[in-house]
């Protein structure tokens, strides 16, 4: 009879290690779902209501989204000696609203020709090099501000109120008036399409 007892706690032993195991590994795979899930939710939760607490404030999202206007298509002859090289351009311009789209419909012709002026005065060369690309969209965005009253600074500009800032002592009176650059609707012009040939 005490030959039984040893022999039988071994296999107590064994078969009690792996039970143990067998709930440690259920309630792991049981615990790691729930959280899994837990998580889950959460994120989606905070997704639907806009954050929570924990996370930093996110920035407002923008009240009206920009009107994109598509001007047709223009090719222009370039300045090149002997005036064989052309390019064509695709512009759309990036509006703050459609109220500012109907009034550039208004004034297209004029921007239009205003356009067709500034590029039939670039090179081949020049257009071909993205800072000239850069320029152009600058001075179109010029050429699109002015007939609504609005002025976008040239570099030169730029230098010159830079200069004049820096010299004055901070007398609001001998400031000069700055044109209204500050709310130009006119945000951005977009190149659709650019060919030179």
């Amino acid at each position: 009879m005490s030959a039984n007892p040893p022999a039988a706690a071994p296999a107590k032993s064994k078969k009690m290690l792996i039970i143990i195991i067998g709930v440690v590994v259920a309630v792991l795979v049981i615990g790691g779902g729930a959280a899994a899930w837990f998580l889950s939710n959460r994120s989606h939760g905070d997704e639907e209501e806009g954050g929570g607490a924990a996370h930093a404030p996110r920035k407002e999202a923008p009240k009206v989204a920009p009107t994109f206007l598509a001007m047709e298509n223009m090719v222009v002859n370039l300045a090149d000696p002997g005036g064989d090289r052309f390019a064509q351009i695709g512009i759309t311009l990036e509006l703050e609203d459609a109220k500012t789209a109907e009034q550039v419909k208004l004034y297209l012709p004029t921007i239009r020709s205003g356009i067709l002026m500034l590029v039939s005065q670039r090179t081949s060369t020049e257009l071909l090099l993205r800072e000239g690309k850069e320029k152009l969209a600058t001075d179109i965005r010029r050429e699109v501000s002015r007939p609504l009253g609005y002025s976008v600074p040239t570099e030169r500009d730029r230098e010159r109120a830079r200069a004049a800032d820096a010299e004055q002592d901070g007398d609001a009176e001998d400031r000069p008036a700055r044109k209204r650059t500050e709310r130009n609707p006119v945000l951005r012009v977009l190149f659709s399409n650019f060919i030179i040939q």
